[in-house]
């Protein structure tokens, strides 16, 4: 058995929880590495809602919201009502802008690593990931399971 979903969460340990011990090294320990990109994207496009920051950093709105609440116990951004009751609008905190130095420096490093390992690799993990997505984007892992299920039934 390859428990495939086993596998990729402690791939994805291993990689973020090096990134985050790097920020701990570096005086954050309450920084994580999915913060980086909405900082990235905020300090670069200016205050947005959790739905275009969903999409410039490509993850659901829920996960965005998430990563959006707990930035916020942080005081790395907040959040002001939009036109519409239903919207929030993120903006960076003081202090997001004191660290964006040191997040940019991390992330740079992060990706210089990442083009590295991906060069060590026989296939580069990176499109590897983005073309999984685009495949299970086409076609869902539940309709793939489905019709695995009804052809071993036959």
């Amino acid at each position: 058995m390859t428990f495939l979903g086993s596998r990729l969460r402690h791939l994805l340990e291993l990689l973020d929880g090096d990134v985050a011990g790097v920020y701990a090294d570096l005086g954050l320990p309450d920084i994580r590495p999915r913060f980086a990109p909405v900082v990235r994207t905020l300090a670069r496009q200016g205050p947005s809602t959790i739905r275009d920051l969903a999409a410039a950093i490509g993850v659901t709105h829920s996960a965005a919201s998430q990563t959006v609440a707990e930035m916020a116990r942080q005081d790395l951004v907040r959040l002001e009502p939009g036109a519409d009751a239903r919207q929030r609008i993120v903006h960076l905190t003081d202090r997001a802008a004191r660290l964006m130095p040191t997040i940019e420096a991390e992330m740079a490093a992060t990706d210089a690593a990442t083009e590295a390992f991906d060069a060590q690799l026989p296939y580069p993990l990176s499109r590897l990931v983005e073309e999984a997505i685009a495949l299970l984007e086409q076609r869902p892992m539940r309709d793939r399971i489905g019709e695995v299920a009804v052809e071993g039934e036959a």
